[in-house]
């Protein structure tokens, strides 16, 4: 029985899937003013991504900048992610350094969900659960793949073993050559939605081929789909008003 998870009372997995409306800025000022621009877009949550900030490192500067951030989107969930150059991300750091900057974000006692890579490897991401879960935050174990689609076995292999590693939340993004691409990727969101998930899922396919498994997560499986407000954090992603307006226009199809 596929669940959902709640987080600052939204339902991830119920009904129209939930935007995710990302921030950036390499410095404080450049952040915070991202944070505020989201304020006239339709959202349920909020990513920061911390890859693009210059003092990832600092816990002094996190703590100040998450309240600030609080402050700013009210109460709006909160996803911190630090996304590594391997998967897409704006910097790299070492792996003790990703591991360190994910505990010292969970135990600052401001965020609600931590973005953790799959392929960070399995005693890292176990370690980022555990601490997660004794804090109360909620774990979204991703995987991103920006040279191809894998196989329609493989991507619900990869869903399924974020599940069996006790994430909350399991997510992955892929990159299409071409429509049979996509129509892979939403295929293998369906049966493992359907026939697997006991936690909700997160698939997109990337790029402008991909846009449809963006705004058909009702019909797909899919919980979450990210919606930009200037600047996009992946490609294919469509401005956050627009998906909002698509999202709940096939909403009402669906339910006729």
């Amino acid at each position: 029985m596929k669940k959902s998870v709640e987080v600052r009372g939204i339902r991830i997995g119920d009904g129209i899937p939930k935007i995710c409306v990302p921030i950036f800025g390499k410095t404080s000022d450049e952040l915070l003013k991202s944070a505020k621009d989201i304020s006239g877009v339709k959202h349920q949550m909020v990513e920061w991504r911390v890859d693009w900030f210059e003092k990832e490192q600092d816990l002094s500067a996190m703590v100040i900048l998450l309240s600030q951030l609080r402050s700013i989107i009210g109460d709006f969930p909160l996803l911190f992610t630090f996304r590594t150059k391997s998967e897409g991300g704006e910097s790299d750091i070492s792996k003790e350094e990703y591991l360190q900057l994910n505990l010292n974000a969970v135990s600052t006692g401001l965020i609600d969900l931590i973005d953790v890579e799959l392929f960070t490897g399995e005693d890292l991401v176990k370690q980022v659960i555990e601490a997660a879960h004794e804090a109360g935050v909620k774990v979204v174990l991703s995987s991103h793949d920006f040279e191809k689609t894998p196989s329609k076995k493989e991507i619900i292999n990869r869903l399924q073993r974020m599940q069996s590693l006790g994430a909350d939340i399991a997510k992955l993004a892929v990159m299409p050559a071409d429509k049979a691409d996509v129509i892979t990727l939403l295929s293998a969101t369906e049966e493992m939605n359907s026939s697997y998930a006991t936690i909700p899922i997160v698939t997109m396919s990337m790029g402008t081929t991909g846009v449809i498994s963006r705004i058909c997560g009702e019909f797909s499986g899919s919980a979450i789909t990210f919606g930009t407000c200037q600047e996009a954090s992946a490609p294919g992603q469509i401005p956050a008003n627009e998906l909002s307006t698509l999202l709940n226009k096939l909403h009402k199809c669906f339910n006729k």
